[in-house]
């Protein structure tokens, strides 16, 4: 064959990942079948071309249960970060980072994780726009898992925040979607703080999707969205 029509190998870590996770999960497939990662990342920014993550965290819902051992978290790795603005919000300091895991290690610890889940956060676009931007500068690839965001999930499970069609109708925020639900947040603006807040969020929108349905979710009830 002509080499330049060869694929390079990917390492076997990633080859695992590509064959335990579909694009595409069936409509029908129940709501207590699904695994769910939640995940949330700070950064330096949020220009996905320059800025950088700097703390990463993700845990486990399934069946309605969040898996408080599954939860991970790491700090991640940036030679000389600048003290931007978001220093103010996430707290994380150029001294916390320079004793972080390197980008490449953390990358070889989610993965795995990821595997043939539903990625969810809030407004989890952007978490995994910064995921990929790092797979994509050490591997060539980017995530193939459908996406939940629990921002548009609550416009689907909550009658207050539901679309009206107006244009310009922003999304609802972590904070406002949490005090509508009587849910108070933990260690706001940490990565492990909200994903663990977002998981609390994401069991809670299922339930109120439940009664509003008043039958058992399924996968096609979700508002899932594809990588």
């Amino acid at each position: 064959m002509n080499r330049w029509f060869r694929r390079t190998p990917r390492e076997p870590f990633i080859e695992d990942y590509f064959e335990a996770t579909p694009k595409r999960i069936a409509g029908k497939t129940p709501l207590a079948d699904l695994r769910f990662s939640v995940l949330d990342a700070e950064t330096t920014g949020f220009d996905v071309a320059k800025d950088r993550m700097l703390s990463l965290a993700v845990v486990d819902v399934k069946g309605g249960r969040i898996g408080m051992a599954s939860l991970s978290a790491w700090v991640v790795y940036q030679n000389a970060m600048p003290a931007t603005p978001a220093v103010a919000v996430h707290g994380i300091l150029p001294a916390d980072t320079a004793r972080g895991r390197r980008e490449d290690e953390v990358l070889r610890d989610l993965l795995p994780r990821l595997a043939g889940a539903i990625i969810a956060g809030h407004h989890v676009g952007f978490d995994v726009a910064m995921i990929n931007a790092a797979l994509k500068r050490h591997h060539g690839v980017t995530l193939r898992n459908p996406l939940l965001d629990t921002a548009q999930f609550a416009m689907k499970a909550i009658d207050a925040f539901g679309k009206t069609g107006y244009p310009g109708q922003s999304a609802p925020t972590l904070d406002e979607v949490c005090a509508l639900c009587g849910i108070t947040p933990v260690e706001r603006h940490t990565a492990e703080g909200d994903a663990f807040t977002t998981a609390v969020l994401l069991v809670t929108l299922c339930t109120r999707l439940q009664k509003k349905l008043g039958r058992l979710p399924r996968a096609g009830d979700l508002p899932l969205i594809r990588s």
